[in-house]
Formats: C-alpha cells, sequence, structure tokens
C-alpha cells in the first residue's frame, strides 16, 4: 500500500488508519481483555520494542492519559539512534537486536509470571530480540500481544535461527497494516517509496488498547489514577494524580523485579 507524492503522507497515514479500524477490531478487543485482566488483577503489562518501536511504548506509560499497569521495557543500546555513526552508532543498534540470547539476559531482571502478561512491538516482526522476548513470555506463563506488520514478516526471511517470526510466538497478533519495506509514498523520479508508516500505526495501536483498557478497567471500578494536565484539572489535582500514578507503577514494578 503506497501512495504517490501528490496524494502524500497524510493521505497514506489516513488510509493506514482506516484499514486497521477496519480489520483489526476483533485482534485489539483480544488485546485490551488480556491488558484489562492483567492490569485489573494487580499486575503488569510488560511492553517492549526495540529501535523506533520504542516509541509506542513510550506512547503508553507514563505521559499525560496514560495510567499505570503498562511497564515501558526498552534497552538504550537498541533504541538511541541520534548517534547514527561512530560511538553508539544505528549500525551497533542494529547489530545489537540481532544477537540472539539477548532477550534472556534482559528478562534475568524480572521475576515474570501471571497475572502479568507482554506486549511486544515490532514493525518488522523478524529481529532476534523481539522475538525472544515473546518467547521468553510464554515460558513464563505470559500471554503475548505481537503488534507487527504481517505483511513485512511474511515477506521477510525469518533471521531468527529457530526460522520463526514474532507473530509465531503471540497469542495475539495486531497487524500494523504497513507494508514490506514499511514506506507509504512513491516518489517519481526515485527507486524506492519514503515515509514510513508503522509509527503513525504503532502510536495509534497503543493508545487504541490503553482506552480500550481504560474502560475496561472503569466498568470493573479498578482504573488506577491517570496522570493529566494542570490544564484540565489544576495544578494540586495535576501534582496528586502524578504522585499517586507514579507510587501506583513503583508498588507494582517491585513485584516483579527480581531480587535475588
Amino acid at each position: 500500500m503506497t501512495a504517490s507524492a501528490n496524494g502524500g503522507f497524510l493521505a497514506a497515514a489516513r488510509e493506514l488508519l482506516e484499514r486497521i479500524a477496519a480489520t483489526q477490531d476483533e485482534a485489539l478487543e483480544q488485546a485490551s481483555r488480556i491488558c484489562s485482566d492483567a492490569i485489573g488483577a494487580g499486575g503488569l503489562v510488560h511492553a517492549f520494542g526495540t529501535g523506533h518501536s520504542r516509541i509506542p511504548v513510550e506512547e503508553l506509560f507514563p505521559r499525560y492519559g496514560s495510567f499505570p499497569g503498562f511497564n515501558p521495557i526498552v534497552e538504550l543500546s537498541m533504541t538511541f539512534h541520534t548517534q547514527v555513526v561512530g560511538a553508539n552508532g544505528q549500525r551497533q543498534a542494529m547489530f545489537i537486536e540481532r544477537v540472539e540470547g539477548l532477550a534472556g539476559e534482559i528478562l534475568a531482571s524480572y521475576d515474570l509470571g501471571p497475572p502479568d502478561a507482554m506486549l511486544v512491538f515490532s514493525a518488522g516482526g523478524l529481529t532476534a530480540v523481539p522475538i525472544e522476548m515473546a518467547m521468553g513470555a510464554r515460558e513464563r506463563g505470559l500471554p503475548v500481544i505481537a503488534v507487527t506488520s504481517v505483511a513485512n514478516a511474511s515477506a521477510g526471511v525469518p533471521e531468527h535461527s529457530s526460522g520463526t517470526r514474532l507473530l509465531d510466538h503471540a497469542d495475539v497478533v495486531v497487524d500494523l497494516c504497513t507494508p514490506p519495506g514499511d514506506a507509504l509514498v512513491d516518489i517519481d523520479g526515485a527507486d524506492t517509496p519514503v515515509s514510513p508508516g508503522s509509527t503513525v500505526a504503532a502510536a495509534a495501536v497503543a493508545n487504541e488498547l490503553k482506552a480500550r483498557t481504560a474502560a475496561a478497567l472503569a466498568e470493573r471500578g479498578l482504573l488506577p489514577p491517570v496522570i493529566t494536565s494542570a490544564a484540565l484539572v489544576g495544578a494540586e489535582r495535576s501534582a496528586e494524580l502524578f504522585d499517586a500514578a507514579y507510587a501506583e507503577h513503583a508498588r507494582r514494578s517491585c513485584r516483579a523485579l527480581r531480587r535475588d
């Protein structure tokens, strides 16, 4: 799915979001049920992503309009992209996210188990670390939600030694509906398209999951404090909500951290 430069990225992104809305409702409902069950039971939904897939992780928590229960897990070594060359450069980051065994070392810092869940974002769905995060979560009894491009994963060659993709290790797959290669806009005179769509798609999926999860928790009287701007509730109430949200996140996180 690409648009011409005349249509531009906004038109292509609008079409992409409409496709997600039209095709992913059932998957989003299943995923939000997993999230609300985990958070409602006092657990965490651990959210992981490498590369630019850290962006939807940050959309979940902590920011305005978010609430405790989503636990962001990102590694700077695989998500710090502004140092393009030299120390901490892009070549190193791309290499690291393909290293088998690294996910196990990340998970070794946690004591994961039910009622927690795992949410893995990976636009490509083919690199080792996201795949093994999903595998490791499942081994620990956690349901796994994968947010990925099914088209890209299907078109690409599996890089993991198991020959599997991220979507092979998920209980629920939410399809980003982005094309192989991600870019959405064809340019006259250029051999390849520009302007990737996965960031828009993944951020939209993250916030749709957050909204559906919040609604389910609120219906059960279990919605944690929501971080809210002073522009909406005043400075004093905003500060109270921040403190309450951080305290609740700390309480839940303490249980999930390995202490031996």
